[in-house]
């Protein structure tokens, strides 16, 4: 019977996995410190279950403990951040490629670790619009505190008495800094633009011209898909461009040796449709490059990512070390 209990209550336990691992993300700005948050939460419930005494339900209980977790890591640590946090756009030259050692970026996250499979279509919703890249990055802005506060409050819905009780604080003090959050949020460039919740069938068609045309690179059918105001960023390098003409100087110019790369899709990051792209390798076949996050408003491609770090990324979305 022991066996049977203790498997039941780390089923139990389990099940909140995806949601705190979104929370976690949310908080930390990185999938793999997400992960070790959610894992140090689990750990610590397993251990203090015999002391949960169901004042609070196992679920705020959690986030409690996550709420923790988080704080410790965040402790001391710089924001993470987008290159375009950082500073304006700037000219498509090779001299501007430069890596920030003191800075730490965002990282993208599979939507399958943060974003429930079979939830309430609204919150599956709700979900992937607050894991969005920009407003993960605008989150970063606000002290550790502050963010918990406004993640709680206005992504999870919880009421201001529940966020007080889990932060061990006044109802007036969580207001106060949602308000503060909220002011903070505002005035931070926080685009609007937003990938649709379902691609239809015309975002679908978008994204196959787009790879197609990236794979013969076609600069005519690129500029059909592609919005003329666009930007272009490339962690680890804090260079970012604004405009598809520098987008495209670049990707003709000191970008030319990703011409003849083969772009496959994988899961969803951060709420948006991601490929991992494959530069032609000199020893044959295809070596990884980057994993590219797009985002899509009005039939047009906005904003493209190319995260560069594809020994952790590609693993974490699937992808093959290589192509044949």
């Amino acid at each position: 019977m022991g066996n049977v209990a203790t498997e039941a209550r780390e089923l139990e336990l389990e099940q909140h996995r995806v949601e705190l691992t979104g929370y976690c993300y949310r908080m930390l700005g990185s999938a793999f410190d997400a992960e070790d948050a959610v894992q140090e939460t689990l750990v610590r419930a397993w251990r203090n279950l015999a002391r949960f005494e169901g004042r609070s339900t196992l679920r705020s209980w959690l986030y409690s403990i996550a709420t923790n977790v988080c704080l410790d890591m965040l402790n001391g640590k710089e924001r993470r951040a987008r290159p375009m946090d950082l500073g304006p756009a700037m000219e498509p030259v090779a001299s501007n490629l430069n890596t920030l050692p003191e800075v730490t970026w965002i990282e993208p996250v599979p939507d399958g670790l943060v974003v429930p499979a079979n939830g309430d279509p609204a919150e599956v919703a709700v979900a992937r619009e607050t894991i969005r890249l920009a407003f993960v990055a605008a989150l970063q802005h606000l002290p550790p505190r502050q963010r918990a506060v406004l993640i709680l409050c206005e992504v999870l819905r919880w009421q201001a008495s529940e966020v007080a009780e889990l932060l061990d604080t006044s109802v007036a003090s969580v207001n106060s800094a949602l308000q503060r959050s909220r002011a903070t949020l505002a005035a931070t460039d926080l685009s609007d633009a937003t990938t649709p919740a379902q691609l239809d069938e015309a975002d679908r068609e978008l994204l196959a011209r787009y790879v197609e045309a990236f794979e013969r690179y076609d600069m005519e059918a690129l500029t059909s898909v592609i919005q003329e105001d666009a930007q272009q960023s490339m962690p680890p390098y804090d260079l970012w461009l604004r405009g598809r003409d520098d987008i495209f100087t670049w990707w003709f110019g000191p970008g030319a040796g990703c011409r003849g790369s083969r772009v496959i899709p994988t899961t969803a990051a951060n709420g948006s449709p991601a490929f991992g792209q494959y530069k032609p390798s000199p020893d044959g076949g295809y070596e990884p490059w980057a994993l590219q996050v797009i985002e899509i408003e009005d039939g047009k491609i906005v904003e493209l990512t190319f995260f560069l770090d594809t020994e952790a990324l590609f693993p974490l979305f699937g992808l093959p070390a290589r192509l044949d």
